[in-house]
């Protein structure tokens, strides 16, 4: 399954590396990337292949415990849910 994978937080060094190690350490390959830094705060969107068979809720907390490790803010979240959200909005396009 394609999950969206967000991180946010003020930059330092190392944040990049520590979220894909963790990816790579659990069979999880980035499709996509976009990373910035905006005023000091480090910005990431990565689109990553989850196995269908891991346990997304263990992977979710797992992340958001990396995060606090980190000093950052990790979210991941199936893709079929932003898809949802843009058909409920009517595409707003």
């Amino acid at each position: 399954m394609r999950a969206i994978l967000t991180t946010v937080g003020q930059d330092k060094t190392g944040i990049i590396a520590g979220v894909s190690t963790f990816l790579a350490e659990r069979g999880i390959n980035i499709l996509d990337l976009s990373q910035t830094i905006m005023k000091g705060y480090f910005t990431m969107m990565m689109v990553v292949d989850v196995d269908d068979e891991a346990d997304f809720s263990a992977l979710s907390s797992d992340l958001t415990d990396l995060g606090k490790k980190m000093g950052v803010e990790i979210n991941i979240r199936n893709e079929k849910m932003y898809a949802a959200m843009h058909e409920l909005s009517g595409g707003l396009d």
